[in-house]
């Protein structure tokens, strides 16, 4: 055969390496992640990355660290694809205790920007260091230069030789926003490694070496989140479990601070995530999540780190042991804690950490769950209290609906504090979910008043949210579009911002909580086109003005949610499309019971 006459040919290799930078390096902040892994495996006790920015875009990112470094050989290898020291053979896999093992990253960043290093080895007597540079996966410069020890890489002109990646880059905030959260998660994985994040020249993130992920959680978040946290200490012959979770008093709308580490790898699981809620159980309102910060050490070789190229995804050998493990510390961490202890406690803090006691070589990992008080009458009267505030936010009529949406229901009771039962007539089972339908009647009646144009409200005392570091960069980016749909937002300080007013449609709101959460969530998730910003702000404000699952509601105040209901024009779903009322006509209750 004819190799000239074949279809099928071998690729460059700059080719190939361009082509897998696709899969490790997306953007500025993967190319932030890489760096500072590396930085970490090299033994750094600092690691400090700079960020140079234009208007529009980062121009130049530049990590530096006082690691072990590398001599000259080593410095012209690293940029060699598959060229590690972290693994001889495929058997290292099981027993990595490093964040970087393929030898991929540099070669690839390399072949897609203008990379330069300079790197200096310590403690071996070298008096020079090294600089190497490497442009489009060129040919390297090398030569030599006086530097400190450790190793400083600078990474510029991104995608120069790949428009195409380039031109799929977001916004300048957004972009940021990702190399903080690089930083952040890495920190939190790391806490006895200090870190500094500048742009531009000004200093946005500043964590010092501890013993205590507490004080580095402090350092990102602030100590009024810190006050609140439980520390987590538990584990099984698998797999140990440290850290910190907060009372169920401070939850958030989603995931979003949950920050999870497997043998210092920053990851995230669905799984863990699962068994972290499992150990609230029922001190935790099923619609919300807690704010975690968890160490897992595992044994060698139960976790494979080589799942996905960005490392972020890990799978246990064994699973359901590794998440019993979870469960039962985050349980039993809460059990027996103050769990009414509330942000503006500032007096009560938590007892100072405590190293955990050794473990056998197998605990027991079912603790039993903390005992939750059934509420006093007290207590139901500022539930019931809360659920008419809630109920005022929606009027009747509903301007243009007509009372004929629904059969006339007469009420009977709730079951679970959850959802309405009645009847039509005496013969038609209803169900109603009452946070659904709440959900249906403020989502139509926000639409109604977005007809006139965004208009605002003025609170009588704003609303106070402060934002970790990589929300900050798209609270700072967010602030116009939050504007134009009636919330006025300003800078408070240096990760505080204040809200001033609110958009008139979400009527009679006299919750902080829900004016938090509803912007967090705008400022995170908020898309860029007008009409889906707007539906989005819609459904978020019907969703967190809406009375809630577990809300005891009065006979009367179930019978104006029904009627509320009854007057939309959709009065069978909520605005995410799920059921509002289920019917259950004669014939199928007889099915049921099997009388047919």
């Amino acid at each position: 055969m004819n190799v000239e006459d074949a279809t099928i040919q071998v690729l460059p290799t700059g080719t190939v390496n361009q082509i897998a930078a696709g899969e490790v390096v997306e953007r500025p902040a993967s190319v932030v992640k890489e760096l500072v892994e590396n930085a970490v495996d090299a033994g750094a006790g600092l690691v400090r990355v700079e960020v140079t920015s234009d208007r529009r875009q980062v121009t130049i990112v530049r990590v530096v660290d006082d690691g072990v470094g590398m001599g000259r050989a080593d410095a012209v290898l690293a940029f060699k694809e598959h060229a590690t020291s972290k693994i001889r053979e495929i058997e290292d896999l099981d027993r990595l205790h490093t964040l970087g093992f393929r030898g991929e990253a540099l070669a690839s960043i390399a072949s897609v920007a203008e990379v330069t290093i300079v790197t200096k080895p310590r403690d071996r007597g070298v008096l020079a260091g090294t600089r190497v540079q490497v442009r489009g996966g060129g040919e390297p410069e090398v030569s030599e230069v006086g530097a400190p020890d450790g190793t400083s890489v600078e990474v510029k002109d991104l995608f120069f030789n790949t428009p195409a990646r380039r031109k799929f880059l977001k916004t300048l905030h957004t972009e940021l926003a990702h190399i903080h959260g690089v930083v952040e998660k890495t920190a939190l994985a790391h806490p006895e490694v200090a870190f500094r994040l500048l742009h531009n020249g000004r200093e946005r993130i500043a964590t010092y070496a501890a013993d205590d992920l507490r004080e580095t959680a402090g350092a990102l978040f602030g100590t009024d989140l810190t006050r609140a946290l439980v520390q987590v200490g538990g584990g099984n012959r698998f797999v140990r479990v440290g850290g910190f979770v907060a009372r169920p008093s401070h939850t958030r709308a989603d995931q979003y601070q949950i920050f999870l580490s497997v043998d210092g790898r920053p990851v995230y699981s669905t799984g863990l995530v699962r068994a972290i809620k499992e150990g609230y159980g029922t001190l935790l309102p099923a619609n919300r999540f807690p704010v975690v910060f968890l160490a897992l050490t595992t044994e060698e070789g139960l976790v494979d780190a080589n799942v996905h190229p960005t490392k972020r995804q890990v799978r246990f050998t064994h699973e359901r042991e590794v998440y019993e493990a979870v469960t039962g510390a985050v349980r039993a961490a809460l059990h027996g804690e103050d769990l009414l202890a509330g942000e503006q406690e500032a007096e009560r803090v938590t007892p100072a950490p405590h190293a955990p006691a050794p473990l056998p070589s197998r605990i027991p990992t079912s603790v039993p769950a903390p005992a939750v008080p059934r509420p006093g009458v007290g207590e139901s009267l500022a539930h019931y209290a809360k659920s008419d505030r809630r109920l005022r936010q929606t009027q009747l009529p509903l301007a243009g609906a007509e009372r004929n949406r629904l059969p006339e229901v007469t009420v009977l009771g709730q079951v679970d504090a959850t959802y309405i039962v009645g009847s039509t007539g005496g013969r038609t089972l209803v169900l109603i979910d009452q946070h659904a339908a709440h959900e249906r009647i403020l989502y139509e009646q926000v639409l109604a008043k977005q007809a006139g144009g965004p208009k605002t409200q003025e609170l009588i005392v704003p609303v106070l949210i402060t934002f970790s570091p990589t929300e900050v960069e798209l609270a700072r980016e967010a602030l116009p579009t939050l504007a134009e749909e009636g919330f006025v937002v300003e800078e408070f300080g240096p990760s505080t911002f204040a809200v001033n007013a609110i958009p008139v449609v979400l009527g009679k709101l006299e919750e902080p909580e829900v004016v938090r959460d509803l912007v967090s969530a705008l400022v995170r998730e908020a898309p860029s086109d007008p009409v889906g910003r707007r539906e989005a702000i819609t459904r978020r404000v019907a969703c967190r003005g809406a009375i809630k699952g577990g809300d005891p509601l009065t006979h009367e105040q179930m019978q104006r949610l029904v009627e509320q209901l009854a007057h939309t024009e959709n009065p069978y779903t909520c605005p995410h499309g799920r059921p509002t009322v289920i019917l259950f006509s004669p014939d199928e209750m007889a099915a049921m019971f099997r009388r047919t």
